[in-house]
């Protein structure tokens, strides 16, 4: 086996141009597609950072929420929480996989600026402060792009709120939150059709009040209705912090934050509140098997007969699993077209050798030298230029790696308006790089096949004659 990994290094040297081509191509395939892995490797970890910092790794909700209950919080909510959460916290096995367990509510509203005679649809979300401001300490994978800061809400009275940027535009409040690039407003329209009905118009008289002006220190202030569970609205006149974006229009353009207690009593009034959802977040991904089969053995004897489920942040999500099968349908089809274009490279340069060698073939075979001997020669130069290819395009990959992180690239990614930063996670990723490497191993082997197989196949007398 020395022997035959000698002569075929020799082999590889007396032709170093053809053999560095050969390599060059090797190198730059292997490159490609672990710079794309990285790629994607960061983005998968960066989605999942976000929906982990924001929701949790598992949500504790009623059964039927998820699928019809979104828009009526009040007939899907989950009732005595607090008791939940307790029992999470302080169950020995599940308790010290957590970091945050936390409730919160979201409905949908209409959100007024009665003074400028505007309203809209909005979507509100009442929050624990503090335990969100934990929840976005979580960064287990080291993401740069992640805003650690505590929420604005923190340290403020129970009836104020932050509206997304978008929101404040439509509202007519950029003047008084100092919302920057404000379009010009239209004309207003005439109005047209019957007036509204009399009960709306008190409602509307009894909620409005003229928003303050930001030179007499008050917070300007905007009306929040919802659906009780009676059905009859309730109003809140909440007062605004800050207008803040929120990175993904859709969600800008109606986006409302309240404390956990004022949305309460927003949609249940003096009925007994409940909650959408119960956010636990796991110290490590790696821990949500285990976490989830511990919370489903606690819902099925603690809270055995209540309407609740257990989903985890994929599931919530389906834009993730969604984003993630894009990009491994791509990894896939980028990692076939290196692979044959390896594979191609190396046959050519293999068959060459052949060619030009038939004389020192039929000589080894006139001596003794057996067919598997003459294809294992072959067969060994192709692994030696996969080897060496893979030990050098890991090197090479790693040192690009670090020099594109090092440019501070940004871009959007699709959903967003709003840039990130654009980086290639390859350090401690030692299974994609081991797949990676092994792979141009064995597809540098295999085409090393076909030509070591036909030169083995050579008749000797003819082999010796060729010129």
């Amino acid at each position: 086996m020395i022997v035959t990994l000698s002569l075929a290094w020799r082999n590889l040297l007396r032709n170093r141009r053809r053999s560095l081509m050969t390599l060059l191509a090797m190198l730059l395939g292997l490159m490609a597609v672990l710079l794309f892995g990285g790629y994607i490797r960061d983005i998968t970890y960066s989605l999942q950072t976000n929906f982990v910092v924001s929701s949790g790794h598992l949500q504790i909700q009623h059964r039927d929420y998820f699928r019809l209950g979104t828009g009526n919080p009040a007939a899907y909510g989950v009732e005595d929480y607090e008791r939940i959460i307790q029992t999470f916290q302080s169950d020995p096995t599940l308790g010290p996989m957590l970091t945050v367990v936390t409730p919160s509510l979201q409905f949908g509203a209409i959100a007024g600026n009665f003074a400028a005679s505007v309203s809209r649809t909005v979507y509100v979300t009442g929050v624990v402060v503090d335990d969100q401001n934990r929840m976005r300490q979580w960064n287990d994978y080291g993401q740069r792009n992640l805003s650690s800061r505590n929420l604005s809400l923190s340290g403020t009275p129970e009836n104020t709120a932050i509206i997304g940027t978008g929101l404040a535009r439509v509202l007519k409040l950029c003047d008084a939150l100092q919302v920057k690039d404000c379009a010009t407003e239209a004309p207003a329209a005439e109005p047209s059709g019957s007036a509204l009905p009399s009960d709306i118009a008190a409602l509307a008289d009894t909620v409005g009040r003229p928003v303050a002006s930001r030179g007499d220190g008050q917070r300007p202030r905007i009306e929040i209705l919802a659906a009780s569970p009676r059905g009859a609205p309730n109003v809140a006149d909440v007062r605004l912090l800050a207008a803040e974006f929120q990175g993904v229009k859709e969600l800008d353009d109606v986006y409302v934050a309240l404390h956990l207690s004022q949305a309460q009593k927003l949609v249940f009034g003096a009925a007994p509140p409940r909650v959408t959802a119960i956010a636990l977040q796991l110290h490590h991904t790696a821990q949500l098997p285990a976490a989830r089969q511990r919370v489903q053995e606690l819902l099925n004897t603690s809270f055995k007969g209540e309407p609740l489920a257990v989903l985890d942040y994929q599931e919530l999500n389906p834009f993730y699993g969604q984003t993630l099968a894009m990009f491994r349908a791509i990894f896939g089809f980028i990692a076939v077209l290196m692979g044959s274009i390896v594979l191609f490279t190396v046959s050519n340069t293999m068959s060459m050798a052949v060619v030009e060698r038939t004389s020192e073939i039929g000589t080894l075979r006139a001596i003794g030298l057996r067919r598997s001997g003459i294809r294992s020669i072959f067969v060994c130069e192709g692994l030696l230029l996969g080897c060496l290819g893979a030990l050098i395009g890991i090197l090479l990959s790693l040192v690009a790696a670090v020099v594109i992180n090092g440019l501070d690239l940004t871009w959007v990614p699709p959903g967003r308006i709003e840039q990130v930063p654009l980086a290639v996670r390859l350090i401690g990723e030692n299974m994609m790089l081991t797949i990676s490497a092994i792979g141009l191993v064995v597809v540098a082997a295999v085409s090393a096949l076909v030509p070591a197989a036909r030169a083995s196949r050579m008749n000797i007398v003819d082999a010796l004659r060729h010129v």
